[in-house]
């Protein structure tokens, strides 16, 4: 059960200013967000955790105990060519999220809106840190990794996230989910990372759009541009 506790030394302005829907908003105060990145980055509560499982790709089945199948076209193609996978989870806790609801109870709803947004990029910089930090314990096992994945992304239906509340173990960490099937604390992250032998000097094509290009939900605001 390998954990991640790695502490958040910054948080991306920039990054925050696009989950907060400002890219196009050229006036805006730039103190106010990195001030609402330095709030988030004391707030933050960093912990993750991740498993790594045998994979069948034919059947998009996760080797656990009791095993699952996992549900979706663009994930199976994402997985293809996969015997290995990692299933991870992560969290920034519960502090933000109160911070922020306070903010909003009393009024300030800018800085409300802002520290929600420096909180999702806190832990989506935490899921980065994650994957870069497991990246060469695979490499040494000869493996390559694919770029995480998580439900509610392309076709991967949000109603198997109990199966990776089961497989990642995350509860240890404090994440669970909502009757809705929302995690718990809200600015938590699961995901699976696929695992495929290299071969030397062969290296892998672009195999699959990345991130936001696999996503259909073309009018979010918090979209990035997709080359």
């Amino acid at each position: 059960m390998p954990v991640y506790n790695a502490p958040l030394l910054r948080i991306d302005p920039k990054e925050t200013r696009r989950y907060a829907g400002l890219m196009r908003a050229k006036d805006f105060d730039e103190r106010l967000i990195e001030d609402a990145c330095q709030d988030a980055r004391l707030l933050a509560e960093p912990r993750g955790i991740w498993q790594l499982y045998d994979y069948d790709c034919e059947g998009q089945i996760v080797k656990a105990d009791p095993p699952f199948h996992i549900e979706g076209t663009k994930i199976g193609k994402h997985l293809a060519g996969c015997d290995k996978v990692i299933l991870l989870a992560v969290t920034v806790g519960d502090a933000i999220e109160d911070m922020v609801t306070k903010r909003f109870a009393d009024g300030e709803y800018a800085s409300s809106v802002l520290l929600d947004a420096a909180a999702t990029t806190a832990v989506e910089q935490l899921a980065d840190g994650m994957e870069k930090a497991i990246k060469p314990k695979m490499a040494a096992q000869g493996y390559g990794m694919r770029w995480r994945f998580s439900p509610g992304y392309g076709d991967w239906p949000l109603e198997q996230q109990p199966e990776l509340i089961r497989v990642t173990k995350c509860e240890s960490i404090g994440i669970t989910l909502s009757e809705s099937k929302m995690l718990v604390p809200r600015k938590s992250v699961t995901a699976i990372i696929g695992l495929y032998k290299e071969v030397k000097g062969s290296g892998e094509a672009a195999h699959s759009p990345n991130g936001c290009a696999a996503c259909d939900k073309l009018d979010c605001p918090s979209r990035k541009a997709v080359q």
